[in-house]
């Protein structure tokens, strides 16, 4: 009966569909019945047996089996690919062709279908249709969703049979696959690399193109392909959507979890097949490589150095444009480096935390202990081809290959001035800027190098470790040892053009000059009496200040000025170096001499007046 009321309805349809219209003639009931029957047999004769869809015409059923029986019967003559219709042959010689019919009016890009293209069009648009109800996320096309799903579900039906690991989707196992195989069929007919995917080969052909279509709306950073930008956006937004479930440390890539994760295992699965060092990352493998081989494709357009990395190289490019981005918030003082600001920081908190165990000397930086520890090994395995002088470190000896070279590459962004070693650019930039880092802690006297605090220090100590050889006289500095041996020696290579007087240094020189100019610049502020150099006014202060910084180390004696110290040290040394050529007595003090000297210039006038009369 209910089959019966079924049919009743079909058929109510068909004399529905074949209703009186204008200007027709109505079917007969016979007719009508007629039409019913034909279509409910077409209606069964179009549903596949196997899996029940229903079709339109048989030619469609007639395709559809194709895909229970596997049955491919149009094959490509250029590489065997087989397909169930032949339109989809058709459109698949256009692989081969190269033919692209459909073309978007937006960007001009070119595809082989035309769905292709309604696809891509939405990227224009920004329309995502299909929309995830579990998470919000959209997408262009449903096939995208339904892989997406399978994260929420955590379907990974697509399994490896060589190594067991699942995927989501077919499309990652075929990539994954490509491992094992070992398989690159896509190559780049540029440069010759090779790629497992298309999809990588097209991406690769940018490099040589130099295209970057996609580009940041907040720093105008341009990126080759789209998911580089997507990952580059997270650096403003402060995104890090990969969790580490063991210690809770985010990461913005998923590459940059999984190399994190290792540290947890201790997994350190890429080694490298020359030295059999491990790493946790394979990155990390690559970069070691160029140890081996020695390979630095990053080079500098300025001066053509090359690195094995590209930060290398942009910490580098420092040099050229003067750019220190690195602050000390103590003192304000800017680095080209982290690294260097971190040494730097070393100065304020004066932490020495790495020891010597041979010797006991303290280091801020454990690199500087390894470094001093080969002074106790004399190991020294860096030599010099061109002079065979040998080096402790790689770094001292690069440093010594510019003497040869002549090589100058740090350059001072006030003056032009260049120089072989970034700490004599450093020193010498601070005379522009003026900075005195360093500072006595016993009279707070500031200077700009270590090692003129580390002479000062030596007022304070008493400390004489240079010896003149010939007096046995004792000096602070091996320049003051110098200009005293000019006292043995007679030497006075500095003459003064006016008068000829002759000095043995040179800084003497140009104090005399002043006498014959008049120019007395330096003025007391306590008497305003001037003075011929800094120098002079700095010890006449001395008087109103009533500052000692000299102590004799026999009587602990305090003087205002070096040269008195010296003088009184010569009664306790019995030393008299001047002597009268004369009469062959000797002083102490130079001015005792030149006093002495007076007597025989009364003497010679007398001498001649006797023999006048």
């Amino acid at each position: 009966l209910m089959e019966d009321s079924g049919k009743s309805e079909e058929l109510c349809e068909v004399e529905e569909e074949h209703h009186d219209k204008p200007g027709e003639k109505p079917l007969s009931r016979s007719k009508t019945k007629k039409t019913f029957l034909k279509k409910r047999k077409a209606k069964k004769s179009t549903t596949c047996t196997q899996c029940g869809k229903s079709f339109s015409c048989k030619q469609n059923l007639e395709l559809h089996m194709r895909i229970h029986t596997g049955e491919r019967p149009f094959t490509c003559g250029q590489c065997g690919n087989s397909f169930t219709q032949s339109s989809t042959l058709k459109l698949h010689m256009r692989i081969h062709t190269g033919e692209k019919l459909f073309k978007c009016d937006q960007c001009g890009k070119r595809f082989l279908q035309k769905t292709t293209l309604n696809v891509h069009k939405k990227i224009h648009t920004g329309e995502k249709p299909f929309k995830c109800d579990q998470c919000g996320k959209r997408f262009l096309q449903k096939t995208y969703l339904n892989v997406h799903m399978k994260v929420h579900t955590g379907v990974k039906p697509h399994t490896c049979d060589q190594c067991g690991k699942s995927f989501s989707c077919k499309h990652s196992l075929e990539c994954h696959m490509t491992i094992h195989t070992g398989e690159k069929p896509f190559a780049c007919d540029q440069c010759g690399k090779s790629f497992p995917l298309k999809k990588r080969l097209e991406r690769h052909m940018q490099v040589h193109s130099g295209e970057k279509p996609f580009m940041c709306d907040q720093c105008e950073k341009r990126f080759s392909i789209k998911p580089n930008l997507e990952r580059h956006m997270r650096i403003h937004t402060g995104e890090k959507p990969f969790t580490c479930n063991q210690c809770g440390k985010s990461f913005t890539k998923k590459e940059y979890l999984m190399g994190h994760m290792n540290i947890h295992t201790g997994e350190k699965p890429y080694a490298c097949d020359q030295c059999g060092k491990s790493f946790t990352q394979k990155p990390n493998l690559k970069l070691h490589m160029r140890v081996h081989t020695r390979e630095k494709p990053f080079t500098c357009d300025q001066c053509g150095k090359s690195f094995p990395q590209k930060p290398n190289l942009k910490v580098h490019m420092r040099v050229h444009t003067g750019e220190k981005p690195f602050k000390c918030d103590q003192c304000g003082k800017t680095f080209s480096r982290a690294s260097t600001l971190k040494t730097h920081l070393v100065v304020h908190t004066k932490e020495k935390p790495h020891s010597c165990s041979v010797c006991g000397k303290s280091f801020s930086l454990l690199s500087n202990l390894k470094v001093h520890q080969k002074i106790h090994t004399g190991v020294r395995e860096y030599m010099c081809f061109e002079c065979e002088k040998t080096f402790i470190t790689a770094d001292g000896l690069k440093l010594h290959q510019r003497i040869h070279t002549g090589e100058k590459p740090y350059k001072c962004s006030h003056c032009d001035k260049r120089f072989s070693r970034p700490a004599h650019l450093n020193a010498h930039e601070r005379i522009h800027s003026g900075e005195k880092p360093f500072t006595c802690d016993q009279c707070g006297k500031s200077f700009p190098f270590k090692p003129n605090l580390k002479l000062h220090m030596r007022v304070h100590t008493g400390e004489k470790p240079f010896k003149c050889d010939q007096c046995g006289k004792h000096f602070s500095s091996p320049s003051n040892l110098k200009t005293h041996l000019r006292v043995h020696t007679k030497e006075k290579p500095h003459s003064c053009s006016v008068c000829g007087k002759s000095f043995s240094q040179l800084e003497h020189l140009h104090t005399h000059e002043k006498i014959h100019t008049g120019v007395r610049e330096y003025m007391c502020f306590e008497c305003e009496k001037t003075f011929i150099s800094a120098n002079c006014l700095k010890q006449h202060q001395r008087i109103h200040t009533g500052e000692k910084l000299y102590k004799c180390s026999h009587c602990d004696k305090r003087f205002s000025q070096s040269g008195t110290l010296k003088a009184h040290e010569m009664i306790h040394s019995k030393e008299k170096p001047h002597t009268c050529d004369q009469c062959g007595k000797c002083f102490s003090v130079k001015s005792n001499l030149k006093i002495h000297m007076k007597i025989h210039a009364v003497e010679k006038p007398h001498h001649q007046s006797l023999r006048s009369r």
